[in-house]
């Protein structure tokens, strides 16, 4: 399983002074996500900061 803390939308809030999910999901796929209905985070992208610089070469 991914860790969140790798993932791209994984963000700081700084209003609560909490790291957080940053991706807007409807109430069925929250549902979804919390009951375990999913074997991964769907929504998951890796934070690659070396991803941009490779287009650049």
């Amino acid at each position: 399983m991914k860790s969140c803390e790798s993932c791209l939308n994984y963000c700081y809030d700084e209003e609560a002074d909490i790291y957080e999910c940053s991706i807007a999901m409807d109430e069925d796929e929250y549902y979804r996500y919390l009951s375990g209905g999913y074997r991964e985070c769907p929504f998951y992208q890796f934070d690659n900061e070396y991803k941009i610089v490779n287009k650049q070469i």
